[in-house]
């Protein structure tokens, strides 16, 4: 049995959209793939590639807790939540919580990581270098701190600043979730959590960092032609259906 390889990924602009609709959406991807996948293995004649897909959007106001994350990071009672237009959701990814909201860039890849390369750890990196060759490209120093996912400024000062999330799920190889770039969202919902988990650490974004507005277009386009270089993707633009099947609002 051969797999065969396909590094074609095909992209999808969501735009400000439901995070139950975009959650939606990136299980049906996700479980068409493992459809295919367990296709493969039943039928090892009648072997068929795997799509991937990149997916960008941004969110309406919304805290969301990781499958392992401890409740008491939300600092606000949740029937409370409503009172400032936020929303909330348990979901199945890994890490704590963390905030969603207009001006965050959220990138959910859904890939067959068997069509390039099989590590996790290694998938984590490569989304964090992503975004830390796409600050370069805005005059800011990205770095890693070593035990923690995510993209940080200053990270070996006393005060470090996070600008990028991470989190993500993956089964049989297939990832969803995927990560939270804080280009010029409104840092002050960060207060009504402990954003991550991480008590001792700050959160900061592109726009706070430069001192200047920044066009999330601009980051976009920055990003996904990062994105793509380090995976070695072949891209392909989705099709203005695909986007309005997934329930699609501006």
């Amino acid at each position: 049995m051969n797999k065969i390889l396909n590094k074609e990924t095909t992209f999808f602009d969501l735009g400000l959209i439901d995070y139950q609709k975009a959650w939606d959406y990136q299980t049906s991807l996700f479980d068409a793939i493992l459809d295919v996948k367990l296709h493969n293995r039943n039928f090892p004649d009648d072997q068929r590639p795997t799509a991937n897909h990149l997916i960008f959007c941004e969110h309406p106001h919304v805290f969301t807790q990781g499958r392992n994350g401890d409740d008491q990071n939300l600092l606000t009672p949740k029937d409370e939540l409503s009172s400032i237009n936020a929303s909330y959701y348990h979901i199945n990814r890994g890490g704590d919580i963390t905030y969603h909201g207009p001006g965050q860039l959220v990138v959910y890849p859904v890939l067959d990581l068997e069509n390039f390369f099989t590590d996790i750890h290694q998938y984590m990196r490569t989304l964090e270098e992503s975004v830390i060759r796409t600050m370069a490209e805005f005059g800011l120093h990205g770095e890693r701190i070593k035990g923690l996912t995510g993209v940080w400024l200053d990270a070996r000062s006393k005060q470090p600043r996070k600008i990028c999330a991470l989190g993500v799920k993956s089964s049989r190889w297939v990832t969803m979730h995927g990560l939270a770039f804080n280009v010029s969202p409104d840092l002050n919902y960060f207060k009504y959590i402990v954003p991550c988990g991480i008590e001792d650490k700050g959160v900061t974004s592109l726009e706070k960092e430069t001192g200047k507005p920044v066009a999330i277009e601009a980051v976009k386009t920055a990003l996904r032609r990062n994105l793509e270089g380090l995976f070695g993707m072949a891209p392909v633009r989705a099709l203005s259906a695909a986007s309005e099947q997934a329930g699609k609002s501006r």
